[in-house]
């Protein structure tokens, strides 16, 4: 599997802080990622301005780890064997491993690097275990 350029930055950010230039505006928490420059996350307001024409994609949260839609990166990249979830009626996917305690018995499918059990016949656990 070839890795995209910008996939590794991507799971090595750090999202959902307040932006540090717009930090007094109503959607200034920074969840998006452009997928041209690679650089830290940034808001709403930042997209308008600095990546109006770039590829952008938008990090969510679920249970307090971040989440992208499966549309929104399937077209980018092969994302076969990641397990994938409905949340908000949104099909998404884990960016990272989440811990977990250990696998209990009758467990019949577990992610290949980091163990975590999965609830169909998945490789992966998220983005980054696939990585």
């Amino acid at each position: 599997m070839s890795i995209p350029p910008w996939l590794e930055p991507m799971l090595g950010t750090t999202f959902f802080h307040i932006c540090r230039i717009h930090g007094d505006a109503a959607r200034s928490e920074c969840n998006m990622f452009c997928l041209d420059c690679h650089c830290d996350a940034f808001c709403y307001y930042c997209r308008s301005s600095r990546h109006k024409d770039h590829q952008v994609i938008q990090i969510r949260r679920s249970s307090y780890h971040d989440v992208v839609r499966v549309g929104d990166v399937q077209k980018m990249m092969d994302i076969n064997g990641v397990q994938t979830y409905v949340i908000n009626s949104a099909r998404v996917m884990f960016l990272n491993q989440r811990p977990q305690p250990k696998a209990g018995k009758g467990v019949a499918h577990l992610c290949e690097i980091c163990g975590r059990s999965l609830l169909d016949p998945f490789r992966f656990c998220s983005l980054g275990c696939k990585v």
